[in-house]
């Protein structure tokens, strides 16, 4: 299992749920995209997200952004790249990613 030291680090792995049409479409497969950081490899993902959100993972796809260019009036810059993790959860497991209050 996880060690109380490595909660906090488990946490900061996990920065934010993507929300797109297409991911929603892949809420009703049960499956939700998340952004990590780019050191976290898939054991570290599960571990997280199974702590943060108390859910079982089935199975996690993940890929690696590249930055992309953007030009900002005469300045060309970059667009920070970033790794994108879709994590698809057993049957009787949800993540609730919109509040209703």
């Amino acid at each position: 299992m996880v060690n109380k030291i490595n909660h906090r680090k488990l946490v900061d792995l996990v920065k934010y749920p993507i929300i797109t049409d297409k991911t929603t479409k892949l809420i009703e497969d049960n499956q939700y995209c998340f952004v990590v950081e780019k050191q976290a490899n898939k054991i570290h993902i599960k571990q997280a997200i199974e702590y943060i959100f108390n859910v079982r993972i089935k199975k996690i796809n993940t890929l690696n952004k590249p930055p992309k260019k953007r030009r900002i009036g005469k300045f060309i810059g970059k667009k920070a790249n970033h790794k994108k993790a879709i994590v698809k959860l057993y049957d009787k497991y949800t993540i609730n990613l919109f509040s209703e209050n």
